[in-house]
């Protein structure tokens, strides 16, 4: 097996998503570069870089840990051991393990998260919802629909396309037919700043912001922050193993999982 520089894995990561398309809060690219010069020959994929997905990596003997989600996000004063959130960082450098992270960079790109997630509302013309200028990214998807649904319908062509067996739904005071779905991964309300749609889908809103969107006409569809974008890591396995070739192998996490439960 053919063995890549990281520098020559980074590149390629960022031609498949290009930091520029990144909002300038997030905190995205190569976020631990080993001490040690580092080949990779095996890349493990996460949205969550806990402390179980990084034991895991570890016992697998992982070069690279692409996290969806920046580790690192806020700056650090001290790190302690007896910190979950600390020994994570710790036990990486540690053990010599790059992690780089795409995230709204990811989102944004065209035929990245937003654009996965817009499959599973139906078929449709797909726009994005807040463009960046010059580009055809950008954050959150609006999908109008090529024929009108329930909501109980649509409802069902999310849980099927997500994987999942429950999600939560808030009718909308007009309970008519939905043609336009305004969609975004994670946690959508910035997104959806100023559009009209019969319908908002994101992972997570707050309890005023869906009463808001409720009593002004829009039904509101949550499934759980990370449910969201976790089912793109088939996807992104795919296109990363196209730009890589067969020199790297790419896993996903078996420990990685949405925290949230409903019983």
């Amino acid at each position: 097996m053919r063995i890549m520089k990281l520098q020559n894995v980074i590149q390629t990561m960022e031609n498949i998503a290009p930091l520029t398309l990144a909002e300038e809060w997030d905190n995205v690219g190569l976020l631990i570069n080993p001490l040690r010069p580092r080949n990779v020959k095996k890349v493990l994929l996460t949205i969550d870089l806990t402390e179980a997905v990084v034991d895991e990596a570890i016992a697998g003997k992982v070069d690279l840990i692409v996290a969806y989600h920046p580790i690192l996000f806020r700056p650090i004063n001290c790190m302690n051991a007896d910190n979950a959130y600390d020994r994570v960082v710790m036990k990486l450098v540690q053990k010599n393990i790059a992690v780089y992270s795409p995230h709204t960079a990811l989102d944004a790109v065209v035929g990245g998260v937003n654009d996965w997630l817009a499959d599973s509302v139906g078929e449709g013309e797909v726009s994005v919802l807040q463009p960046i200028q010059n580009t055809d990214a950008g954050q959150g998807r609006l999908v109008v629909l090529r024929r009108p649904v329930k909501l109980k319908t649509l409802a069902e062509r999310i849980k099927k396309h997500l994987g999942l067996k429950n999600l939560r739904l808030a009718s909308a005071s007009k309970n008519s037919a939905i043609k336009t779905v305004a969609l975004c991964a994670g946690a959508g309300t910035d997104a959806f700043k100023d559009i009209q749609a019969d319908c908002y889908l994101t992972g997570e809103m707050s309890h005023h912001h869906v009463l808001a969107a409720t009593m002004n006409g829009t039904h509101v569809i949550l499934c759980e922050h990370t449910n969201t974008e976790r089912g793109y890591l088939p996807l992104f396995r795919k296109i990363m193993r196209k730009a890589l070739g067969n020199g790297v192998e790419i896993l996903i996490s078996n420990e990685d999982a949405e925290p949230i439960r409903i019983h």
